[in-house]
């Protein structure tokens, strides 16, 4: 008979010896594990048995590739994981499984391939499930702590079940407020008959409500203790119910003040006589000036461009805890690319943002940019200044609502090929070579954040909603409405924790309120690239304008953006090994010259198209390395082109000159079927 505490200690260290993987470790004198094959599984998955030893083979892209780690074989280490193979088959339920035999071959004279062969037995199913001390609590109480335990009677009984099952149920009547509630128990094993019993005694306590929150600080701290309990109260309230929900809000509340290094918030003693739980948050403050200096290159078969940026922060602008950033990005842009270079130039990119927290009320903190931006398009070069003055509601630490202001004036060229301003949404009348162009209107921004991860997603959900009005009061020279919805979800499969589903939709539309008069180009919708739909090079999903080509020799196509748009993603992302992810993805959608039709009759599948792919990413500190490769389907119509299409340029069907292609009037013609895609981030 193995009894529960045992269990738990053993299933303790087989995590730790699972999470502490020392992979890096290199012992040259002994040779490189090539291959480990465990065979005779047939109950649990042989990559996650091999997750759970300290041995581990090194890829065969690991002997070329610079950056990933050779593991070597230590005899040592291989024996104390022979029997955590059979440890790890225990605190699945199989206690009756050995390993029958090992074998280390030699491979080559710096290799070996590793062997074992199992036999997992039959599992250990709970005879039974008794708990015991809920009796004297409220009906609901007991319900919240007894809902969707983990171990039922008659499934295998699995170790990390049965801790789970002490936490979650001591969690459930924590969040009830009992905050010294403790669940312990046992279970007996029996090995022969293959049976498993499983007791629980709670002891609730006392119920409490929250008390006095502390502030510790280091010695002449520069935050007020005022403004930390001011945001820790707006998740922990005096006389509510203890919660360690709570709790943690309240760390999260005071982190986001963006001025802290280490964030711990934390119960102190309990007052049994005034059943009331003081909370201590304790912080540790980060430097308040930073900065940051960096460069970076883009490759897309429509645009390369460096860049080198730098950033400064200052955290404690004039006191109050004012936030002041500065942030300038210079770089140099060749369209399309640097070896058939048509349209290049400076372009810049400067910043400087001040925001002032706690503006009237606790969770509302105000914000002012100014900017100034020149860049390079294939339809035109600009100057852009902007002013954007607004005020940022957060109730709660995932949802934002940010109404504001916007003013930004522009000064459009389309001296790159000659583009009629009309074009560029300049107006009638506009003089050749370009105009001034004044957009002020109002936006309201709402974002729910519920991702586990914002840069590298696994988890989890997003929602973002934009509306602009512009024009009317505002004045300015546009009058419009633009309206974009935006979507993703996450979601990673279990047991395994390999496989990530992640789906994205974002719709868009740009109503002109001033007759036919053109959009500004500034305003509307390009899509394409390796943020978006991955079948099309940097904004190459759009309506397309035929122009004369910089030279005079010829035509070309360029494009100059829509009022509709339509994307749509599903992605497949398999952990390969702890750097490597691979994935396939499908990616659809559309840019229309009209605004989006919400009520039109097969408007989105009349209008879409699609490219399927595969990508793979190698992760690393500052974000994964994404490299996409995708052929987009012959489903769907030609790009829409402005001008006479009788001059366009002659479509290149295939893929990079190198795949044959389908007709030339094939889906999103002018534009090659094949995209690829170098960048840093994953897609979405």
């Amino acid at each position: 008979m193995v009894h529960g505490r045992l269990l738990l200690t053993a299933l303790t260290l087989i995590a730790a010896s699972g999470c502490s993987h020392d992979k890096g470790e290199a012992v040259p004198d002994q040779p490189m594990v090539k291959d480990i094959r465990i065979d005779g599984t047939k109950k649990l998955d042989e990559d996650e048995i091999k997750k759970k030893i300290l041995t581990t083979e090194t890829p065969w892209w690991g002997r070329i590739w610079p950056f990933n780690e050779i593991h070597y074989f230590d005899p040592n280490a291989w024996q104390a994981d022979l029997r955590r193979i059979e440890r790890y088959y225990q605190a699945q339920g199989y206690y009756q499984a050995q390993v029958l035999r090992q074998e280390v071959n030699p491979d080559g004279d710096d290799g070996v391939r590793l062997q074992v062969e199992v036999t997992e037995g039959q599992p250990t199913t709970i005879s039974h499930l008794e708990i015991r001390g809920l009796e004297s609590l409220p009906r609901e109480h007991q319900d919240a702590a007894l809902k969707d335990l983990p171990l039922k009677q008659g499934a295998v009984f699995h170790e990390e079940d049965w801790a789970g099952l002490k936490q979650k149920m001591q969690f459930a009547l924590r969040e009830q407020g009992y905050a010294e509630a403790r669940v312990e128990g046992e279970v007996a094993v029996d090995v022969t008959t293959r049976q498993a019993g499983v007791e629980l005694d709670i002891i609730p306590g006392q119920r409490y409500r929250f008390g006095t929150i502390l502030v510790a600080q280091d010695d002449r701290p520069k935050v007020p203790a005022r403004r930390i309990l001011e945001q820790a109260q707006g998740a922990i309230k005096a006389t509510d119910w203890y919660s360690e929900s709570a709790l943690a809000e309240a760390q999260a509340r005071v982190f986001k003040m963006g001025v802290f290094g280490g964030v711990k918030v934390n119960r102190g003693a309990p007052d049994r006589q005034a059943a009331t739980v003081p909370v201590v948050v304790d912080v540790r403050e980060a430097p308040f000036h930073t900065q940051k200096l960096g460069g970076g290159i883009g490759i897309d078969p429509t645009r390369n461009e460096g860049r080198v940026l730098g950033e400064y922060t200052d955290r404690n602008f004039f006191g109050g805890l004012r936030r002041l950033t500065l942030r300038a990005k210079m770089g140099y842009a060749l369209i399309p690319n640097v070896l058939a270079t048509e349209t290049h130039g400076v372009t810049l990119d400067t910043l400087a943002e001040l925001e002032q927290p706690r503006l009237l009320f606790r969770d509302v903190r105000g914000q002012a940019t100014l900017g100034l931006k020149r860049g390079v398009e294939p339809a035109y070069n600009y100057f852009e200044g902007r002013l954007k003055l607004g005020a940022i509601w957060q109730p709660w630490p995932e949802l934002s609502i940010f109404p504001s202001y916007n003013l930004e004036v522009y000064r459009l060229t389309g001296e790159n090929t000659n583009v009629d301003p009309q074009r560029l949404g300049c107006g009638i009348g506009a003089q050749p070579g370009g105009c001034n162009v004044i957009l002020s209107f109002g936006e309201l921004t709402l974002e729910y954040d519920q991702r586990d991860d914002r840069s590298e997603p696994r988890n989890g959900y997003y929602g973002a909603l934009s509306l602009q009005g512009a024009g009317g009061l505002a004045l300015g020279d546009f009058d419009y409405v633009r309206f974009q919805p935006d979507l993703r979800f996450y979601k990673t499969f279990q047991p395994f924790d390999r496989l990530t589903l992640a789906a994205k939709l974002k719709l868009g539309t740009l109503v002109p309120l001033r007759g036919t008069r053109e959009s500004p180009i500034v305003a509307r919708f390009f899509s394409g690239g390796g943020a978006s739909m991955r079948g099309f090079g940097n904004h190459r999903l759009s309506p397309m304008l035929v122009v004369p080509t910089a030279d005079g020799l010829g035509v070309e196509t360029i494009p100059i953006g829509g009022n509709g748009l339509f994307e749509s993603s599903v992605e497949m992302r398999y952990r390969a090994t702890d750097n490597l992810v691979l994935a396939l993805f499908l990616d659809m959608g559309f840019v229309s010259i009209g605004s989006f039709n919400f009520g039109a009759p097969g408007f989105v599948p009349g209008n879409t198209m699609f490219a399927v792919g595969i990508g793979a990413r190698y992760l690393t500190p500052v974000g994964p390395i994404r490299i996409d490769l995708a052929r987009r389907l012959d489903i769907g119509a030609p790009l829409p082109i402005t001008g006479d299409p009788s001059l366009a340029p002659q479509p290149q069907p295939g893929c990079f000159g190198l795949l044959p292609g389908s007709d030339p009037a094939y889906a999103g013609s002018p534009e090659g079927q094949c995209a690829f895609h170098l960048s840093i981030g994953e897609a979405f």
